[in-house]
């Protein structure tokens, strides 16, 4: 009876499943981390090693979480999972955002109909919404396998953290950074409240540019006596793409070294910039037109005044150098009720100027605006146009679109509007946060520049809001003078209260049992009330440097990174950075690292309408969470990231193939125990220690990838590591000295080890990344001295263990170019029906000379086995078919000899052996031994 030699090989057997099943799979091993406590065992193994502190930036507690908030969660989470690795304790405490007006209007939704209600009620509705998806958001964070004091995460609207907040607050006003002035202001109209440069973003809006003209009723320096013209006959042209604030108009603003010339209209002489002339003749549509005189300079005609066109109201015209020429008439309409430069202007060169804002907190139009009284600003572009177009006082008007402001909570259109508000004077120590910003390590490198410039254009930061849920203002007025309070005193009283019983206790109190018995006002006065305002919400982000990271011991100050999106360089970088430059003199992190957004597979914007939509549960419940933190790990996520099924499915491949290398060697590991069979390093063979020496340089890769945050500079490196050096090269080789040699022999005792070693290290590079399926081959790895439990308690292999030198791979670059040489000629035979298989084929290398000698160095055995092929002969001539090998030339014949039953190779030994007809020699020694 023939015997079954399949069962004398030595074939991969293991039980890590080839399909991952990761949804399944998944929450099991969650499981397993929370009830053993995985993220407070690991602090405690890391006790004494030195701190590396990530701090979380604080999402907004207000739902679901998506493809940003994944992306941005497993970038911390890998950063943080890899300095555990390497030598930290790097504990992570994620954080939430927990005041604002989002959830003040959701809870005003919900009580519209049950009459007044206190801001105490309101504000306990508000604290309701804000906690109730806090516990939501963190089980999907730890769904996406991010670790971290998810049990106590900070929360903004904890006792503790708001009396921090005010205590910040409190060191700023004493340094005199904080004052409450009348200034412009993004204001909100729809949501009534002031606005920050944060909050705002930019969009598409229409609207109606027009040309509107000025009577001139007083010519002081006699510029129209000289020149013959009657004041009733001249006019001075403003434009405007905002109508609305005409009624608000007090000036017209010129630049004082700009030409400016009269420009006759029929009767009329219109006064404008020389250089633009002509543009704004185009834009009115007229043709008929001539330059009076000579031009004069803008300083000439400072202080002449003019009527507006329907208020009883003069209007000043005055000099300014932010006027240009990019645009309009050079003559602006100024009206510093509602714009920046024109309230700064006016305030700081002409007191004489009222700042007039006839629109209230819910952008309606005042009595200050006429007959207008009453209409909401963009209800009343069309019916001032029209009034001034049956004035007499429109020149033109030309319908456009433009880029526009809006709030980025409602999506509304914005206005500028002068109220009084709490500031924060960034002019008053913009050098110290220069400098701050000089001693940070910015990635990628250009995040330098880019904050510089936000700071270098923000001269202050309104921090105060109209609203109810927040932290307070903390100032106290004087009933008798008037004065506003904010002293060592009133600011501990408040800090102490408010640690003691929430921000809520600033609603619940009066002033007098908040501030310290006997408190008394400079004039005398002993009775005070509280300001009304609570603090910018970009305030309380803001303080968490102090409040979290001084508050909480397992933290330290500064952060060692601060890591957000890109959008963040005007939100929560610029707001930590302030508020620690203007108390601490220094930047409240050591690194800050961004990211970009997510859009779909074709670049553009992720929305539910567009159907282009990826969200992070269905990727996990069809793939796993795994994959989606591969998708993280596989992009330079300092642009913009896309996200894909397509994409998905893609990288799902990839996952499998790196999976694949890991079940392939667990199999051949199968029986092997490290404790007694690892051989020493002078038993591996050359190929053994070439597979160590490409670990090595993926080792040195890997963590230089890590260490400048460069994710996808590793994925790469692991996945060439798995498909390339090993699957397609080193794991192909290898396979029959792993399935033909006796269990234990040496050289299959010396591949077991190189294999065992490099899943080891492997396992740990990709344990910061792929968290779940590292773990999964961590558990099948055999046991050795000191292995720990979980992966992530192992500390990062190092590059420089099994590196070779130079020589050595110059030597093997050569053979493997000499066998891709090979394969491209063994692929043409099996194409030509020459061959089948490989090791059907006798192939002969035709080279001469030192490339000859080369060949000739490496015995024949091995030379057969790199090349998976039954014969190897070497012929010093010219023939055979060239290919990247200078020198080479490869021929291909079908091999002589009988095929062994057992190693399939073709040899003139089968038969050899009289108990084993069928077997060449070495597998007949095998099996006798």
């Amino acid at each position: 009876m023939a015997q079954d030699y399949n069962k004398t090989i030595n074939l991969p057997s293991t039980k890590f499943d080839m399909r991952a099943g990761l949804p399944k799979k998944e929450p099991e091993m969650l499981r397993d981390w929370q009830e053993n406590h995985l993220y407070e065992e690991l602090m405690k193994h890391n006790e004494g090693k030195p701190k590396y502190v990530l701090h979380d930036g604080p999402p907004y507690a207000n739902g679901n979480i998506h493809m940003g908030t994944a992306l941005n969660k497993i970038i911390k989470d890998i950063i943080v999972r890899y300095k555990n690795m390497t030598g930290f304790q790097a504990p992570y405490v994620p954080g939430y955002d927990t005041h604002g007006l989002p959830i003040e209007l959701k809870a005003m939704k919900q009580l519209v109909g049950k009459g007044e209600i206190s801001k105490l009620e309101l504000r306990k509705v508000c604290h309701e919404f804000a906690t109730e998806h806090i516990d939501i958001m963190g089980e999907q964070f730890q769904r996406l396998g991010v670790i971290g004091d998810f049990k106590d995460p900070y929360l903004t609207l904890k006792p503790e953290f708001e009396a921090r907040q005010i205590e910040i607050f409190g060191e700023m006003a004493k340094k005199g950074y904080i004052y409450k002035g009348l200034k412009a202001v993004y204001w909100c109209p729809e949501d009534r409240t002031a606005l920050a440069e944060a909050e705002i973003e930019y969009g598409e809006d229409e609207c109606d540019s027009i040309y509107v003209r000025f009577n001139v009723t007083d010519d002081p320096n006699g510029i129209l006596a000289k020149r013959g013209i009657p004041m009733e006959k001249a006019w001075f042209v403003i434009w405007t793409t905002t109508t609305w604030t005409l009624p608000a108009n007090v000036a017209i603003c010129l630049n004082p070294d700009y030409d400016y010339v009269f420009v006759k209209v029929g009767e009329d002489y219109l006064v404008m910039a020389e250089a633009l002339v002509e543009s704004t003749m185009q834009a009115c549509k007229i043709d008929s037109y001539e330059i009076v005189g000579e031009p004069v300079r803008g300083s000439e005609l400072e202080l002449m005044q003019v009527q507006h066109p329907f208020l009883d109201r003069k209007s000043l015209v005055i000099n300014g150098d932010h006027v240009t020429l990019e645009s309009g008439t050079g003559c602006v309409h100024t009206a510093p009720g509602h714009g920046v430069e024109d309230f700064e202007v006016c305030t700081r060169n002409y007191p004489q100027i009222p700042v007039v804002v006839p629109v209230d907190d819910g952008g309606y139009l005042t009595a200050e605006a006429g007959p207008f009284s009453g209409l909401k600003v963009w209800d009343a572009n069309k019916v001032i146009l029209k009034h001034i177009q049956e004035s007499g006082h429109l020149l033109g008007v030309q319908h456009m679109s433009h880029q526009y402001p809006h709030c980025w909570r409602c999506h509304s259109p914005i206005i500028f509007r002068a109220t009084k508000q709490w500031f924060c004077s960034i002019d008053a120590f913009k050098e110290d946060v220069y400098k701050a910003i000089d001693q940070v390590q910015w990635f990628p490198g250009w995040g330098h520049d880019r904050m510089t410039g936000m700071v270098r254009d923000r001269s202050d930061w309104c921090i105060s809001r109209q609203r109810t849920w927040g932290v307070p203002i903390p100032a106290f007025y004087c009933k008798k003078c008037g004065k506003y309070h904010i002293t060592d005193e009133t600011i501990k009283a408040v800090s102490d209260l408010f640690r003691k019983e929430g921000s809520d206790a600033w609603y619940k109190y009066e002033a007098s049992e908040i501030l310290p018995a006997g408190y008394t006002c400079e004039c005398g006065g002993t009775e005070f009330e509280k300001d009304k305002d609570i603090m910018d919400v970009w305030f309380d982000s803001g303080s968490t440097h102090v409040a979290v990271l001084e508050e909480r011991p397992e933290l330290h100050w500064p952060a060692d990174l601060y890591m957000e999106g890109g959008d963040q360089f005007r939100g929560w970088f610029q707001s930590s950075l302030l508020t620690s430059v203007a108390t601490r003199g220094v930047a409240p992190y050591k690194n800050v690292l961004c990211h970009g957004w997510v859009v779909d597979g074709e670049g553009k914007q992720m929305h539910k309408s567009a159907g282009n939509g990826v969200e992070p549960s269905e990727i996990i419940k069809d793939y796993g969470a795994d994959i989606v933190r591969l998708w993280v790990a596989s992009s330079d996520y300092t642009v913009d990231v896309r996200i894909s099924k397509e994409i998905v499915k893609q990288l799902s491949e990839a996952y499998r193939k790196i999976r694949n290398t890991a079940r392939f060697i667990l199999g051949n590991l199968n029986g092997f125990d490290p404790r007694t069979d690892l051989v020493a390093d002078d038993q591996l063979t050359e190929l053994d220690r070439w597979a160590l020496d490409r670990l090595d340089q993926l080792n040195a890769v890997a963590r230089d990838g890590y260490d400048s945050f460069d994710f996808h500079k590793v994925y790469h490196a692991v996945y060439n590591f798995c498909v390339v050096d090993m699957s397609n090269f080193y794991l192909d080789v290898v396979k029959d000295r792993l399935y033909i040699s006796k269990v234990d022999a040496p050289a299959r005792r010396a591949a077991q080890t190189a294999m065992f070693r490099i899943l080891v290290d492997l396992t740990k590079i990709i344990a910061p990344i792929l968290t779940f399926t590292s773990q999964e081959i961590w558990s099948f790895v055999p046991d050795f001295e000191g292995k720990q439990k979980y992966v992530v308690f192992e500390d990062m292999p190092k590059p420089g263990v099994y590196a070779q030198s130079a020589e050595f791979r110059a030597k093997w670059d050569r053979l493997i170019a000499l066998r891709d040489d090979v394969k491209k000629v063994l692929e043409q035979a099996r194409a030509d029906k020459v061959i089948g298989a490989s090791l059907e084929a006798s192939v002969t290398l035709h080279c001469t000379g030192e490339l000859a000698e080369f060949v000739r160095s490496v015995p024949q055995n091995e030379l057969e086995d790199l090349l998976i092929v039954s014969q190897v002969k070497i012929c010093e001539d010219d023939a055979g078919t060239k290919g990247e090998v200078e020198g080479l030339g490869v021929s291909v014949e079908r091999v002589q000899g009988h095929k062994c039953e057992r190693c399939w190779k073709y040899t003139s030994d089968v038969g050899s052996h009289p108990e084993h007809p069928t077997l060449c020699a070495r597998c007949a020694s095998v099996l006798e031994d």
